[in-house]
């Protein structure tokens, strides 16, 4: 993450107040130790959906930067998974704007999971929770500039 710190920072002028970040693991659903999470992607496809998702979140906010890196392939339990970071003027800009990117890149990023514990595997969809976090995200307005 060090880096891709760095070059949010070396994109943003003085204007940025804020730089919200979300990192997301993966979990242990199974409780096993064999727990292997698989990430299918369609390169270009996948790409474009992130890209779309990061556009949503700059007409709604006003975004200094933005960095989504989502890993594919093969990863085991506290793998992280995906990085958001999002930067603006004001820190209630950047954290709606992270919130909004994680929420729906559960929903709307092209990707394919599957979750496998020893013999046992099973394809995973979005939750019913995840798809309303979306919705709700997509049903508020950006955030209005705050003087903090």
């Amino acid at each position: 993450m060090p880096a891709e710190w760095d070059r949010l920072r070396a994109r943003l002028g003085t204007d940025a107040g804020a730089v919200a970040a979300f990192i997301g693991l993966v979990r242990d659903v199974q409780e096993s130790a064999s727990t292997v999470l698989t990430l299918e992607h369609y390169p270009g496809m996948t790409e474009r959906s992130i890209a779309a998702i990061v556009k949503e979140a700059e007409r709604r906010w006003s975004l200094a930067a933005a960095t989504v890196i989502h890993r594919v392939g093969r990863l085991r339990p506290a793998d992280q998974i995906v990085l958001v970071l999002a930067a603006s003027r004001h820190r209630a800009e950047a954290l709606a704007a992270c919130a909004f990117i994680i929420d729906c890149l559960k929903t709307d990023a092209v990707f394919w999971k599957k979750e496998a514990a020893g013999e046992a595997a099973r394809w995973v969809e979005a939750t019913g929770g995840d798809l309303e976090r979306a919705a709700q995200q997509r049903a508020v307005g950006g955030a209005s500039p705050q003087t903090n």
